[in-house]
């Protein structure tokens, strides 16, 4: 039976290692206790399911065939290697996985009869084996061995269990990577003491240049018995180096090295990884210095990675009042997904020297922007500022922000310019003092008046058009810059919620100048506002008039179906089938004005009218909630006066489309934002980036409280009359610390200052929320 279709029934038995206990058996409050790494190891999740400390460059998990772009994934049958480095929820081609491990026994001790190539050596695993938890991973092969592994901050520590009367077992390393994108690589091996070092040149699984990793190997348990390469399907102990480029007509070349050990007395042999980005002797101190004693280490390293994972927990506390452990393990999961990336990389930055941090594996901030960040500032701002610094210390060596960055590498832009929303939430937040915020109105200006040369991976194009003419035009002339031309309408409402971002900032450092100018490009979503326009699924009119279209520089309509790159149509890629909008249709765009939602329903014809258009999208097949751009949508109904719609709407989601099992994620988990988006609906306070602004609706939970790393004090919603059936969601009043709060939304200060939100729940919608006032704060020109 195939491992992904016998674990998923394990995981419904409540049985699988790292699988929720069933709601009879309620665990403790400890939300350690609830992580399942597995969360999204099928279904397209792409998570990475290894063992990982908190943003930690060092990543050890098995590597299937089949869906591997975390490296492990319950759909892969046969594992191929076993890797220290990995990124999470990232879609597209594999990432990393560089330098696999795989061990086995020669037949006939005979070394020629080992398998060495990827097709040749694969096996299945015992799927009864299998643990995933936070910082230990493990499985058996079909030949009997043993594979378990855990990590430092930059070091993996592998135990390899060879059977009873094992010889000479064998571990190769191949200088590959999972997408087999290597373009050169170097190995040498020890010839007495086995140790092995190198380097490999890459290419980004999503982005353009290419980077250098560094490896350190060493071996413990036993003496060696011999060493050597091999390349393609031979082995030999002569020579003990080698390099491989790309082969005859760019055709990859597999090899790598190989260590033969003599029996080891307890069939254990240990093996210690150190990576680097800097170079092996760096790779080799990152080991020694993190696992001095590799034979005796592997339980610190787990207690450690268990201990640093419980702290980064801690802040949260849950009184589920009858919630279900399916719907804790994903919301305690969700929570550890968001710290797996980015990934800190200080010290290990050979482009630039810096006294700032430097994070890497953004990826990519129009997916983390919406939710994954904003749920870092409240849980770990620490970590936000130094990831926020290290955005403003890449644009300060590099001339603009990132939309997507990883592996050293530019990574493709995929909308607007993000990472001014980014800073624009951490500044109104107030998230740091140590923030150079001059600096970051720098950095937010260069992305919005400096066209670079190349503006695919970084910065904006069509500045000249967006400064004339108001609006990005349908195959906009470009001489300035180049990329692909094309997403002008997700590219004209992106940028304008840019520059509103942009202008907060410039307001709040005084800038009034700067303001006024970024307020009124804010509006120029309007421009590709077209009355009459209508939209038809299967040839019938879904009776609405008024969506965005592609205009040319001449001021005259092109024209794109609204339903195109739906979940009802042809998905649009970046780099297959480009379109007007990315990722998403006309339809979902629609609802994109995050700063003047009251200026869109007023467009769209009133409160109603807006209700309407919602409740159709969410309900026609044409919402897609495995993409990010959906997120905003299930909460928009608050602005028009509607906060239980909201409700109401994200529990058609939650938990339908949420859950325990290793399916459990609609899709791509995008570095965490999944996950960030079930965090933030079960906690009940849904934030608008770059606003300080957290739209309220009824936790999934009795009671739920977080107390800020920074201040100390602890926030509290609590849920009056809460049903664990949930047929009590709507709010019919609310206090915050015992006063009266009629408002749907609440500011920051909620988590900072410590406040406690109480809501009376009951089973009908109520007034509450609904009048004017008490709206989110939605902006217009003039206002």
């Amino acid at each position: 039976m195939r491992a992904s279709v016998e674990l998923l029934a394990l995981a419904l038995l409540g049985s699988a290692p790292g699988i929720a206990a069933s709601p009879a058996t309620q665990k403790s409050s400890n939300g350690f206790s609830y992580i399942n790494p597995l969360i999204g190891t099928a279904n397209g999740g792409n998570v990475f399911a290894g063992a990982t400390l908190p943003y930690g460059l060092a990543k050890a998990s098995a590597d299937v065939d089949g869906q591997n772009t975390g490296g492990f994934g319950i759909e892969g049958p046969n594992v191929v290697g076993f890797s220290s480095v990995h990124d999470s929820g990232t879609g597209g081609n594999p990432s990393l996985g560089n330098f696999p491990l795989f061990p086995q026994v020669c037949p006939d001790d005979e070394l020629n009869n080992c398998k060495y190539r990827i097709g040749d050596r694969k096996l299945p695993y015992v799927n009864s084996s299998l643990v995933a938890q936070p910082g230990h991973f493990g499985l058996q092969l079909e030949s009997g061995i043993g594979a378990n592994m855990t990590v430092s901050q930059h070091a993996a520590l592998y135990r390899f269990t060879f059977p009873k009367g094992t010889k000479h077992p064998l571990v190769l390393l191949d200088l590959t990577d999972l997408w087999q994108s290597r373009q050169n690589a170097s190995i040498e091996v020890d010839e007495k003491s086995g140790r092995m070092t190198g380097n490999g040149t890459f290419l980004p699984s999503f982005g353009a240049g290419s980077y250098v990793m560094h490896f350190c190997v060493d071996f413990y348990g036993s003496s060696i018995h011999e060493t050597g390469v091999w390349v393609n399907n031979r082995a030999g102990t002569e020579p003990k180096q080698v390099f491989l480029t790309r082969g005859f007509n760019l055709f990859f070349l597999e090899g790598g090295g190989f260590v033969r050990l003599n029996p080891p007395s307890d069939g254990v042999v240990t093996v210690r990884m150190g990576i680097s980005y800097m170079n092996s002797a760096q790779a080799c101190r990152n080991a020694e210095s993190e696992i001095p004693r590799p034979v005796t280490d592997f339980d610190r390293l787990v207690d450690n990675a268990q201990k640093a994972w419980t702290e980064k927990l801690s802040p949260i506390s849950i009184k589920s009042g009858g919630a279900t452990n399916d719907l804790l393990t994903s919301f305690w999961s969700g929570v550890y997904r968001n710290m797996i990336s980015p990934q800190n990389y200080t010290g290990e930055n050979p482009l630039w020297r810096s006294d700032k941090p430097y994070f890497d594996s953004f990826y990519c901030i129009w997916d983390s922007f919406r939710v994954q960040h904003p749920l870092l500032t409240i849980l770990d701002p620490h970590a936000q500022t130094q990831m926020v610094e290290a955005l403003l210390d890449i644009y300060k060596h590099e001339g603009w922000m990132p939309d997507c960055r990883m592996s050293l590498c530019k990574g493709w832009t995929q909308g607007g310019s993000n990472a001014d929303v980014v800073i624009a939430d951490a500044f109104v937040k107030n998230l740091s003092t140590t923030i150079d915020w001059e600096l970051a109105l720098d950095a937010v200006l260069a992305d919005a008046e400096n066209e670079p040369l190349e503006w695919s991976y970084h910065g904006r194009g069509g500045l000249h058009s967006w400064k004339s003419l108001d609006y990005i035009p349908y195959l906009d002339f470009d001489p300035y810059g180049f990329g692909t031309n094309s997403r002008s309408i997700s590219r004209t409402l992106e940028y304008a919620y840019d520059d509103y971002c942009i202008s907060e900032l410039a307001s709040g450092l005084g800038r009034g100048d700067l303001r006024r100018k970024y307020q009124q490009r804010a509006m120029n979503w309007k421009n590709l506002w077209k009355a009459d326009q209508t939209s038809f699924i299967n040839g019938t009119d879904t009776g609405f008039k008024g969506f965005f279209q592609p205009k040319y520089q001449n001021g005259t309509w092109g024209f794109q179906d609204p339903i195109a790159c739906s979940a009802l149509a042809d998905f649009c890629s970046l780099t297959t089938n480009p379109s007007e909008t990315f990722e998403a249709s006309i339809w979902q765009y629609l609802f994109y004005v995050p700063h003047s939602v009251s200026s869109l329903i007023s467009l769209l014809g009133g409160d109603d009218a807006m209700i309407s258009r919602l409740d159709f999208f969410h309900t026609s097949g044409l919402a897609d909630i495995s993409n990010e751009p959906v997120f905003f949508t299930v909460f928009l109904y608050h602005y028009t006066g509607r906060p239980a719609l909201s409700t109401e709407r994200i529990h058609q989601y939650v938990p339908s489309d949420f859950n325990s099992s290793p399916g459990g994620l609609p899709g791509n988990d995008d570095s965490g934002a999944m996950g960030a988006f079930l965090v933030f609906s079960v906690m009940g306070l849904f934030p608008v980036a770059g606003q300080n602004v957290y739209l309220i609706s009824p936790p999934f939970v009795e009671e739920i409280s977080i107390k800020h790393p920074v201040t100390g004090k602890t926030a509290t919603v609590r849920n009056i009359g809460f049903d664990a059936s949930y047929k009590n969601i709507y709010v019919q009043s609310a206090k915050v610390n015992g006063k009266p709060w009629t408002k749907s939304w609440i500011g920051h200060e909620f988590f900072t200052e410590g406040w406690t939100l109480e809501l009376v729940l009951g089973a009908k919608e109520s007034s509450w929320g609904t009048a004017l006032k008490d709206r989110p704060p939605s902006w217009t020109l003039g206002s």
